[in-house]
């Protein structure tokens, strides 16, 4: 393939008029220059082993300590925190698995089924969000299908928050005593509702449960402070804020029990065994640093252009109704549902526009679904099918907006004159 063959996406508030529009920045970011710079001197010159004991391997390993210390500042986390993984499936996959099956242990719970086939009485629970990303999800189902926990779903309100009422019944009494785990998400991906985390701390730790906390929508994005919320374990994947894919960490504070599911060589604290990726943990945290500046820079513009291109949709089609808090949201988020189309059918018709968007998460392979969010929320799913959610991390011009507004309301009449 030619560079001319390549369309590169741009959203930025210099992109021309026939540039495609790419609002899809919550399902990956580009890779800046600076990354890439940071990153090459461990990939081609200090390459060693950090591991090892000769100087090249010391001074690989001076890299990765300094990646750890810049990474862990600017998630308000110290060093000793901060376990490198694979991004935010692994992470979220030790976190819940991890400590589920730590604190098992430490509660003295039994994950075990009874001659008649009957859940143990003891057995073991974790609570969940019902609107968790399948990483945790379907890793709290793992613990079910395979060690008898009890998976507790706490609902949420039509706005995405979850029910802190709901959540506090959960922790009460007999059942709370066996709660191994609490986990909710900081930011929510298809929606970007903003979750009120320090209460659900505060709520969990009131009965002794620890509390992950995903938040992989939500880095760089808006200020996270682990310690400052006093939060047990939370989870990132770096190419949310601008690093290759592949990278991202799990940050478990060392108060809380944790075990690995990984076996080998017992680096990253025992926790996560594989040679480590200096040349990623560099990147991790350079890319967080310039995130995490151009938040501060920007977040006001952000959040201005993001009002804007919603009222415009809402002026071009009355019919659409905002997802999400239309407040308390992640800056560059804005998702809505359009009554009368699929969702499938209008990303179709706006890509052929040059606008490229999603339906909500991006982590389906090959596959349109529905978006469990939008059904937690009480929508019908019919409507839900039709969920639209645009995404970026830089301020829109108005001749942006008003050139995707444009693009939704040619798009939603033609597909509803269909």
């Amino acid at each position: 393939m030619t560079d001319s063959t390549m369309k590169t996406p741009a959203a930025s508030a210099g992109a021309t008029d026939d540039a495609e529009l790419y609002l899809d920045a919550a399902a990956t970011e580009p890779v800046s220059r600076d990354v890439i710079d940071a990153m090459l001197p461990f990939l081609t010159d200090a390459y060693a082993n950090p591991a090892s004991v000769h100087q090249p391997g010391k001074t690989a390993a001076h890299a990765l300590d300094a990646a750890r210390a810049a990474f862990a500042a600017g998630l308000g986390a110290k060093p000793d925190d901060v376990i490198f993984t694979s991004g935010g499936t692994e992470s979220d996959n030790l976190a819940v698995k991890g400590i589920a099956m730590a604190r098992m242990r430490r509660l003295g719970l039994r994950p075990v089924y009874d001659a008649a086939g009957e859940p143990d009485a003891r057995r073991p629970r974790i609570v969940i969000s019902a609107i968790e990303h399948p990483a945790v999800a379907q890793s709290a189902d793992w613990l079910s299908h395979w060690f008898g926990f009890e998976v507790v779903r706490i609902p949420v309100d039509h706005e995405a928050h979850l029910d802190l009422d709901a959540l506090a019944r959960a922790l009460d009494g007999e059942a709370g005593e066996r709660t191994t785990l609490v986990s909710a998400m900081l930011a929510n991906n298809e929606v970007g509702t903003i979750e009120p985390v320090e209460r659900i701390v505060a709520l969990a730790h009131a009965h002794g449960v620890p509390v992950h906390v995903d938040a992989v929508q939500a880095a760089g994005l808006i200020p996270v402070r682990m310690r400052d919320w006093d939060v047990d374990a939370l989870s990132v994947s770096g190419h949310k804020f601008g690093t290759p894919k592949g990278l991202g960490a799990l940050l478990v504070r060392g108060r809380t029990p944790i075990e690995p599911i990984l076996s080998g060589g017992g680096q990253e604290r025992g926790l996560r065994s594989g040679t480590q990726n200096v040349a990623g943990a560099v990147a991790l945290a350079i890319a967080l640093d310039g995130s995490n500046r151009r938040m501060a820079a920007r977040y006001r513009q952000l959040v201005a252009s993001r009002d804007m291109l919603i009222d415009a949709v809402r002026r071009v089609v009355p019919r659409a109704e905002l997802t999400g808090d239309p407040e308390r949201r992640l800056p560059g988020h804005a998702s809505f549902i359009f009554p009368g189309v699929t969702g499938e059918a209008l990303l179709v018709d706006l890509d052929a526009r040059g606008i490229a968007a999603s339906s909500g998460s991006a982590c389906a392979i090959g596959r349109h679904e529905i978006p469990a969010t939008l059904l937690a929320m009480g929508i019908e799913p019919q409507v839900a099918k039709s969920a639209l959610r645009m995404t970026f991390r830089e301020p829109l011009t108005r001749e942006q907006i008003e050139r995707i507004s444009l693009a939704i309301e040619e798009s939603y009449t033609d597909l509803t004159r269909r």
